[in-house]
C-alpha cells in the first residue's frame, strides 16, 4: 500500500494544526458557525442529531493492520467503542467530543490517515474494487491509479470549492464491483491493441434525489493522458455546474440538461485547448506509485480441497464468506459485519484489534473494506481458512451471509443523521429476524437488499435488488420499495413498486416480495433474472393483494 513521505507527512500534520487553531477558536467564540461550517466540512466533520460526526478517509478501500487497529483504539478513547464503515469504504465516528476532534486528527496523522475532503464540495475519497489485485479477472490493478488521483485531488487550488460534492470509481475488471456507473466520474481500465492500459470515461453518474446512470464520454484515454482529461471535465463542470440550487448541482444535472454530446464537445475541446499545459503523467511516477501496490510474497502453493471432513458451519461460510484468488494456494475471506441483530457496517473496537491481529498473522498485515460495508482479508493461505473462521466465529464476525438478502447495505438512518426522513437500523434488525433461517437464505441465493433513510440514497437503495427508501408521513416512518436495481457492470434504476408501507410491515413486505420469487423463478435463476424476465407487474399485484386482505 502506499506509504506517506516527508512531504506527505509535512501536509497532513499541517492540516492537523491548523484545524486544531481554527477549533480552538471556534470553541472561545472567535469564529462564527457559518466560518467554522467551511473549515470543519473540509476536515470531514458534520453536525448531526446527537453529537458531531467525523468521517474518516479509507482512500479505494485500504487498511493497514497498524491503521485498523489505531482506528479501534480511537473508537475506545474518544467515542463508544464502535465505528461504521460506509460505501465509499470510509470510517465514520457517531459521538466525537468537539474539542476531541483535534487530537482524533492527531493520533490519525501517526498512521498516515486524515479525514481531509471527506465531506465539503469537493473531490472524495476514490473508491475500488475491494478484490483488486487479486481478481481473475482484472485487466490491471486499479489502485496505483486510485492514488494518483487521490494525490491529484487533495486540496487542487481549482477544484476545492465545486458546485457540489463529486465521486470516483475506479474498477479493473468486467464485473464492476466499484459500482462506477452511478459516480460523478467512473473509470473503467481497459488495454489497446497494443496492450497500452488506459480509461473508458463514464459522466454524469449518481444517486440520491435524482438518479442517473452514467455515460461513456470517452472511450479510450491513455495512461499518460489520465489527469488532463480529468482536470477538462472538472474545469467544464465548475464553469457551468449549478451554484444556485443544492439540489441541481451535481454534475449529472449537467450533463442530462446538455446532453451527453454537447457535454462531451465541451469537455473536448477544453482538454485540446489546454493540453500544453496540462499535467501529463510522467511513466517514471507512475511506476514508482505502482511499486507501492506489487504483490506481496506469496509462496508457491498448490489448490487445496479444504472443506473435506470439516463441519458443515465451516463449508458454509467457505461457500458464501471466500473467494477465489488468482494466486493458486491463497484464496479472499470476508469479515462479515452483517451479523443478526447488530447494525450493518457496524464494527467494535475489540473486534477491529482482533481482524488487525489476524491480518498480520494470514494476509500481509492488509485490511480492505469492500463497498457493500464488510471487510476483507484479501491474501489468505487456503491451509490458513479453517484458522481464520475460528478467530473471525470467536469474536462474532464470521456470520456466513456474504450475497444474501441479510448482506444488506444501510445508512445510519434517523438515529443519527440529521437528514434522515426515517430510521434504518430497526428495519434491519426487522428483516434480519425475518430471515434468519440460514438455510432459507442460501436457498433464495443471491438478493441484495439497499436502504436509505433519505432522498440523499447514501444506502445506494436506487441500485438494490430490493431498495428501501425511508420516507416521512406527517411525523411517521413510512418505507418505499423499488425492486430491479443492480450495479455490477449491468447497471439499473430500481422502479416503484407502490404505495409506501409502515415501518411495522417492512420485513413482511420483503418476505411477501421473496416468496414470490420462488414461486415464479425457473431453475438456477437469480432474484434479478426473475425480475428482469416477468418484471414488476406479478410482484405488485402479489404484495398488494396480501396487504388488502390482511387489512
Amino acid at each position: 500500500m502506499y506509504r506517506y513521505d516527508q512531504l506527505d507527512q509535512a501536509f497532513v500534520d499541517q492540516r492537523v494544526a491548523e484545524f486544531r487553531d481554527q477549533t480552538r477558536r471556534f470553541l472561545a467564540g472567535e469564529l462564527s458557525e457559518d466560518e467554522f461550517k467551511a473549515v470543519r466540512l473540509r476536515n470531514g466533520l458534520y453536525i448531526q442529531r446527537h453529537a458531531p460526526m467525523l468521517r474518516i478517509a479509507v482512500p479505494y478501500g485500504l487498511l493497514s493492520s497498524r491503521q485498523l487497529r489505531k482506528l479501534g483504539e480511537i473508537a475506545q478513547r474518544y467515542d463508544r467503542g464502535y465505528g461504521h464503515f460506509t460505501t465509499r469504504t470510509n470510517l465514520q465516528l457517531n459521538w466525537p467530543k468537539l474539542e476531541d476532534v483535534p487530537d482524533i486528527l492527531a493520533e490519525l496523522a501517526t498512521v498516515q490517515m486524515h479525514s481531509i475532503q471527506t465531506s465539503g464540495n469537493c473531490i472524495r475519497n476514490v473508491t475500488a474494487d475491494h478484490l483488486a489485485g487479486i481478481a481473475l479477472d482484472e485487466v490491471d490493478d486499479p489502485r496505483p491509479y486510485c492514488e494518483i488521483i487521490r494525490q491529484w485531488a487533495n486540496l487542487h487550488p481549482e477544484f476545492t470549492y465545486l458546485p457540489r460534492k463529486f465521486k470516483f470509481a475506479v474498477t479493473g475488471s468486467p464485473e464492476d464491483r466499484a459500482a462506477s456507473e452511478v459516480h460523478d466520474i467512473g473509470l473503467h481500465l481497459r488495454r489497446d491493441a497494443e496492450g497500452n492500459i488506459g480509461f473508458q470515461v463514464l459522466v454524469g453518474g449518481g444517486l440520491g434525489r435524482t438518479p442517473i446512470i452514467g455515460q461513456v464520454i470517452r472511450e479510450f484515454v491513455p495512461l499518460p493522458d489520465l489527469l488532463s482529461y480529468l482536470d477538462a471535465i472538472l474545469r467544464v463542470y465548475n464553469r457551468y455546474g449549478r451554484r444556485d440550487n443544492i439540489h441541481k448541482a451535481r454534475i449529472k444535472i449537467l450533463v442530462k440538461a446538455a446532453g451527453i454530446a454537447k457535454f462531451r464537445d465541451q469537455v473536448e475541446t477544453e482538454w485540446h485547448a489546454s493540453r500544453d499545459i496540462a499535467p501529463r503523467l510522467d511513466m517514471a511516477e507512475v511506476d514508482r506509485i505502482r511499486a507501492f501496490f506489487k504483490p506481496p510474497a506469496y509462496e508457491t502453493l498448490p489448490n487445496l480441497d479444504v472443506l473435506a471432513g470439516r463441519e458443515p458451519e465451516f463449508q458454509a461460510w467457505y461457500r458464501y464468506n471466500t473467494r477465489p484468488h488468482k494466486v493458486s494456494g491463497y484464496r479472499a475471506a470476508f469479515v462479515s459485519l452483517k451479523a443478526h441483530g447488530e447494525n450493518p457496517g457496524d464494527i467494535s473496537s475489540a473486534q477491529m484489534a482482533a481482524v488487525a491481529d489476524l491480518a498480520d498473522r494470514v494476509s500481509f498485515g492488509l485490511v480492505r473494506v469492500a463497498h457493500n460495508q464488510n471487510l476483507l482479508l484479501a491474501d489468505v493461505k487456503q491451509t490458513e481458512l479453517y484458522r481464520v473462521w475460528q478467530e473471525l466465529r470467536r469474536v462474532g464476525l464470521a456470520t456466513p451471509n456474504i450475497g444474501t438478502l441479510t448482506d444488506m447495505i444501510a445508512c445510519p438512518g434517523l438515529d443519527f443523521c440529521s437528514l434522515a426522513n426515517a430510521g434504518t437500523l430497526k428495519v434491519a434488525h426487522q428483516i434480519q429476524k425475518q430471515f434468519d433461517d440460514l438455510d432459507y437464505l442460501y436457498d433464495l441465493g443471491d438478493i441484495e437488499i439497499k436502504m436509505s433513510g433519505c432522498m440523499n440514497a447514501c444506502g445506494h437503495h436506487h441500485v438494490g435488488h430490493i431498495g428501501i427508501l425511508g420516507v416521512d408521513k406527517h411525523g411517521e416512518e413510512w418505507y418505499q420499495i423499488t425492486l430491479g436495481g443492480s450495479v455490477n457492470g449491468s447497471t439499473a434504476l430500481g422502479q416503484v413498486i407502490g404505495p409506501s408501507v409502515a415501518q411495522a410491515d417492512v420485513a413482511s413486505t420483503i418476505e411477501r416480495i421473496v416468496e414470490i420469487y420462488r414461486a415464479e423463478r425457473e431453475d438456477g435463476e437469480r432474484f434479478i433474472e426473475t425480475f428482469r424476465r416477468i418484471g414488476i407487474k406479478p410482484f405488485k399485484e402479489g404484495v398488494y393483494a396480501a396487504h388488502s386482505e390482511a387489512a
